[in-house]
C-alpha cells in the first residue's frame, strides 16, 4: 500500500470521487454530495488531501482535510473539516480508514487547527462507528451545506 498527498482534482481522485458519488446515490437515493469543493481548498497550509494505492497500483481510498471557518455555516475561527473520506468496498475492514484518520489529525495539528469536523449521514452507519470510536461527539449545531437536513449528522474532535 502506498499513501501519497495528491490535488484533489488528480485524475485517480477524480475517479474514487465518482465512486463515492454513486455510493452516496445508492444509499440516499440522490444526485449525490454537492457540497461545493474546490481543489484548491485542499492545498497546504489550509488543507491537505490523499490517494491511497493498493499493491498493483490501483487506487483504493481517498482522504482530506480543508480548513473552514464561515460562521454562517456554523464553523468556528481553527476548523478542520473532513471531506471525502472513502475506502473502496474491496479494501474496507482492513483498518486503512482509522490510520487515514489519524493522518488527517496530525496534519490539522500541525497546521494550527484546533477542531477537526465532519458532516456524514445516518445512511452511513461504518462512518459514524468509525468516527464515535476515534473520540469524535456529535456537535451540538450542524454545519456546512447540510445543516438543515434531517439526514446529516454532525461531528467533532478537539485537537
Amino acid at each position: 500500500m502506498r499513501i501519497v498527498t495528491a490535488r484533489f482534482d488528480h485524475p485517480d481522485a477524480r475517479k474514487l470521487n465518482d465512486i463515492v458519488q454513486a455510493e452516496y446515490a445508492e444509499r440516499y437515493g440522490s444526485g449525490g454530495d454537492v457540497t461545493p469543493l474546490a481543489p484548491e481548498m485542499f492545498d497546504p497550509p489550509r488543507g491537505i488531501f490523499h490517494l491511497v494505492y493498493d499493491e498493483t497500483d490501483a487506487p483504493i481510498a481517498t482522504a482530506g482535510w480543508r480548513a473552514m471557518e464561515d460562521p454562517g455555516e456554523c464553523y468556528e475561527p481553527g476548523d478542520a473539516e473532513i471531506k471525502r473520506m472513502f475506502v473502496m468496498r474491496h479494501a474496507r475492514g482492513r483498518g486503512l480508514a482509522r490510520h487515514l484518520l489519524g493522518m488527517l489529525e496530525d496534519s490539522a495539528r500541525a497546521a494550527g487547527r484546533t477542531r477537526m469536523v465532519l458532516e456524514t449521514g445516518d445512511q452511513q452507519p461504518e462512518a459514524i462507528g468509525l468516527y464515535v470510536s476515534a473520540g469524535y461527539v456529535p456537535a451540538e449545531r450542524k454545519f456546512g451545506v447540510y445543516r438543515c437536513s434531517e439526514n446529516s449528522q454532525c461531528y467533532v474532535k478537539a485537537l
